[in-house]
């Protein structure tokens, strides 16, 4: 029985802050286990390991979390989405647990796989709820929780490494392992004290508990029923199927626009090289022409603390701006990076001396520091708000199985590419990067601060052009005369007109759907 006593203050944001523990996990692993394996007191424990075993064991995390994503909607729809990310939690308890009593390397990797099967399976659900008992106007902040706290937890995990390498015994190494299964405890346990999702409860037939809930997040009634509780009786029929149904129903004719583009984004923005500049940083800045002592502090703690500074603000503006903003700014920033970086060393201007070697090092900075402050926050945002009811377990998790399966694949062929060519990966994930500007560009409807129900009318119509897809569009379809009417237009003013009227065309049309 739920009680209806109301957590006090901001019931939905302390919920978002807790269940958001899972994205520490995440960012800790990612900062501190490159230091970790390189460690030599790692090596004394567990023996000298090649390169390629080395890339294995820091990717198998990834890897392992792939199938378990791909298959925890279903039973987040059936569950609820609390029960999977707390099953989700004693994984990565147990897998940190094996990591940190390791004394062979076959133990350790079985550690990362059960670390990474309990990510696959909170990472994507966590953000389901987030969403779900969030009011519309603060979704995007509140949302963007799990990033902000992986950010601030890889900058505490490059630290931590780098203090506790001075240790002189094997706990050095064990050290982070047992602050993460310390973590992961606490989340399990505080999934059991938190209250469902409210249209979770509603698309299960209980309406009057997630009245109750709405309650207890301290969510208003007018609100509530505008947002959260304001559920389409196709949902509410449709979620009552079974675990192969679910995963079928993403696929129907109806959803499938959206869940490929979930799948889209969400894939796409790793494949924009982003881990292969955080988990390889000492090599790229090694190839620019830094001393390798140098490459190591610049690639833990000051681009660990740059990041944390660009992503703060990033989360508290998350819902100031547009999501197509974001993605179309960082998509220009990170594709035009890429690009610049690759000319460089295409045309040899890098060396060890000289201005050359300074634009690489600023560059991977500013990628960085770009990708945190745009795509890192909007892909997870967009791919779990789009969804209906019935199907956003399953379409966010199948998303983000697939980003689990693309951060590995980055993650693995990143150092066979900079072995091959100092400019060949630089062009690949600029050339991905613009791709996925042009794509969302033109296919990506605005949705930010709109109520979930009216986002899922907007995508009930069939898939159409949006931004300057839809200028693309206009002039492409136009009479000769009224081409030569535009072409002919030289002012500011005429053409600063013409893209005004198309916004709020655009913004006029998300109202009268809404």
């Amino acid at each position: 029985m739920l009680r209806p006593s109301r957590l006090t203050p901001a019931g939905y944001t302390i919920a978002s802050l807790a269940v958001s523990l899972g994205g520490i996990l995440n960012g800790y692993d990612t900062g501190s286990v490159g230091a970790v394996v390189t460690m030599p007191q790692f090596t004394e424990t567990m023996g000298a390991i090649s390169p390629s075993l080395l890339g294995f064991t820091v990717s198998v995390i990834m890897f392992a979390g792939a199938i378990p994503s791909f298959l925890s909607g279903p039973p987040a729809d059936r569950y609820g989405r609390l029960a999977v990310v707390a099953t989700g939690a004693v994984s990565f308890v147990v897998g940190a647990v094996l990591q940190a009593s390791a004394f062979s390397l076959a133990q350790f990797i079985v550690g990362r796989v059960f670390a990474g099967a309990g990510e696959g399976l909170f990472l994507g659900v966590m953000n389901v709820y987030i969403c779900e008992i969030s009011p519309s106007a603060r979704r995007g902040t509140l949302a963007s929780l799990p990033q902000l706290f992986s950010v601030l937890a890889m900058c505490a995990g490059y630290f931590t490494a780098y203090g506790s390498v001075k240790i002189q015994s094997s706990i050095a190494w064990r050290l982070p392992f047992v602050i993460m299964a310390v973590i992961a405890v606490a989340m399990a346990i505080t999934c059991f004290l938190l209250p469902p999702s409210p249209r979770w409860l509603v698309l299960r037939g209980r309406r009057e508990e997630a009245v109750a809930v709405v309650h207890r997040l301290g969510i208003q009634h007018a609100e509530a029923e505008k947002d959260i509780l304001r559920v389409r009786e196709e949902d509410v029929s449709k979620q009552h199927t079974s675990f192969y149904h679910s995963l079928r129903l993403i696929w129907a004719r109806q959803y499938r626009g959206r869940t490929i583009l979930a799948l889209f984004i969400l894939g796409m923005v790793q494949l924009s090289g982003i881990d292969g500049v955080m988990y390889y940083a000492p090599t790229l800045f090694a190839q620019a022409g830094l001393p390798e002592n140098t490459a190591g502090f610049l690639a833990s703690g000051l681009s660990g603390i740059l990041i944390v500074i660009i992503s703060i603000p990033a989360a508290i503006l998350a819902d100031k701006w547009g999501r197509r903003t974001s993605v179309i700014v960082g998509g220009v920033l990170l594709s035009s990076l890429m690009f610049l970086m690759g000319i460089m060393y295409a045309a040899g201007a890098v060396h060890h001396t000289g201005a050359g070697r300074w634009v690489v090092i600023v560059s991977i900075f500013a990628f960085a520091l770009s990708y945190a402050a745009t795509w890192a926050f909007v892909g997870k945002i967009y791919a779990s708000e789009i969804q209906p009811g019935c199907t956003r377990a399953a379409s966010n998790a199948v998303a983000t199985g697939l980003s689990f399966f693309t951060n590995g694949i980055v993650a693995l062929i990143t150092p066979i590419l900079l072995a091959k060519s100092a400019y060949g990966a630089y062009f690949l994930f600029g050339g991905l990067s613009f791709g996925t500007l042009v794509v969302l560009g033109l296919y990506m409807p605005e949705t930010r601060g709109e109520p979930l129900e009216s986002i899922q009318e907007v995508f009930s119509k069939p898939l159409q052009l949006h931004g300057f897809g839809k200028l693309l569009r206009r002039g492409l379809g136009s009479s000769s005369s009224t081409f030569g009417r535009l072409s002919g237009r030289t002012s500011v003013e005429s053409s600063t007109a013409e893209l005004d009227e198309l916004s709020r065309a655009h913004a006029a049309s998300v109202r009268v759907l809404a």
